[in-house]
C-alpha cells in the first residue's frame, strides 16, 4: 500500500466516525431515535476503512507493531466491532455517540506515529494471550463507558431531567443489567489473558514486565469483588460505577501507562 493510499483509507475512516458522531449528535439535540440502517452504514463503512488502513502498520515480516499509539487504534477497533455485533441483541448502540469520536483520535493519532514496538508473535500461544488481552482491554472500556452513561442517566433522573440523551436510553434497570453482563464476560476474558500469560511467557514478574502483571491482577480482584458483591449483597447504582472505573483504570495503567513512559516520555 502506497503511502497516499495508506493516508487517503485513514482519513476516510476518521471523517466517517466523525460524521456518525454528528449524525448521533444531531439526532440526540432534536429528541429523535436514531435510524439503525444509518448508524450501522456508519460504523461498517468506518470500521472496513480502519481495517484496511491499519493492517499494514500493525504487520511486518518482523513481528506485529504493538506500539502504544498503534495497540490503542486496533483496541478500538475491536471495541467498536464488538458494539456493532452486540449492538443487534443489547441497547449498546447509545455508546458510539463516545466511541465514534475517540476511534476517530486514535486512529490520528495512529496514522501519523513514529512511535513502534515489534513483537514477534511466531508462538500461537503467545498470539492467544496477545488477543485475550485485546478482547479483555475491550470489553472492560465499554463496561467503563456504560458505567459512564448508567451514572449520567442516574444523575439526570434523580433531578427530574429526563429529555435528550435520557429519552434515548433504555430504562434504568436493563442498563445496570447490561454493565454487569459486560463485566462478567470481561473478568472471563482477563482471566484468560492472565492464565495464558503465567503458562506461557517467561517470567512475567520481570522487569518490564512487572508493572503490567501487578496492575493486571489488581484489576482482576477489583472486578470480582464488586462482581461478588453485586450478586451476594446487591451492591449497584453508584458503588458499581466507581468500582467499574476503578478496575478499568488499573487496566488500562497495566499496559499503556509503561508503554506511554517508553515510547512518548522518554522516547
Amino acid at each position: 500500500m502506497t503511502i497516499t493510499t495508506y493516508l487517503a483509507t485513514n482519513l476516510a475512516a476518521i471523517v466517517l466516525y466523525l460524521g456518525g458522531a454528528a449524525y448521533q449528535i444531531s439526532l440526540t439535540a432534536h429528541r429523535r431515535n436514531s435510524d439503525n440502517q444509518w448508524l450501522m452504514m456508519f460504523a461498517i463503512s468506518a470500521l472496513l476503512f480502519h481495517a484496511v488502513g491499519s493492517y499494514p502498520t500493525l504487520a511486518h515480516p518482523q513481528g506485529v507493531d504493538l506500539g502504544f499509539f498503534k495497540v490503542g487504534s486496533l483496541i478500538f477497533w475491536v471495541i467498536n466491532v464488538l458494539v456493532l455485533i452486540s449492538g443487534m441483541k443489547k441497547p449498546l448502540h447509545t455508546l458510539f455517540i463516545f466511541l465514534f469520536p475517540l476511534s476517530a483520535m486514535a486512529l490520528l493519532a495512529a496514522t501519523f506515529s513514529n512511535s513502534s514496538d515489534r513483537v514477534a508473535l511466531a508462538s500461537s500461544e503467545v498470539i492467544a494471550h496477545v488477543m485475550l488481552s485485546i478482547l479483555a482491554y475491550s470489553l472492560m472500556f465499554i463496561a467503563a463507558l456504560q458505567a459512564i452513561t448508567l451514572a449520567y442517566q442516574n444523575y439526570q433522573l434523580k433531578h427530574k431531567h429526563p429529555g435528550g440523551l435520557i429519552r434515548l436510553l433504555p430504562p434504568l434497570q436493563t442498563m445496570e443489567s447490561l454493565l454487569f453482563e459486560l463485566l462478567a464476560v470481561g473478568q472471563l476474558a482477563l482471566t484468560g489473558a492472565i492464565v495464558t500469560g503465567f503458562i506461557f511467557i517467561d517470567d512475567v514478574f520481570a522487569q518490564h514486565l512487572a508493572h503490567k502483571t501487578v496492575f493486571s491482577l489488581s484489576a482482576w480482584i477489583i472486578y470480582a469483588v464488586l462482581l461478588w458483591g453485586h450478586y451476594r449483597l446487591g451492591w449497584r447504582g453508584n458503588t458499581a460505577v466507581r468500582w467499574t472505573l476503578v478496575g478499568c483504570c488499573a487496566l488500562m495503567l497495566a499496559y499503556f501507562g509503561s508503554k506511554f513512559v517508553l515510547e512518548i516520555v522518554l522516547s
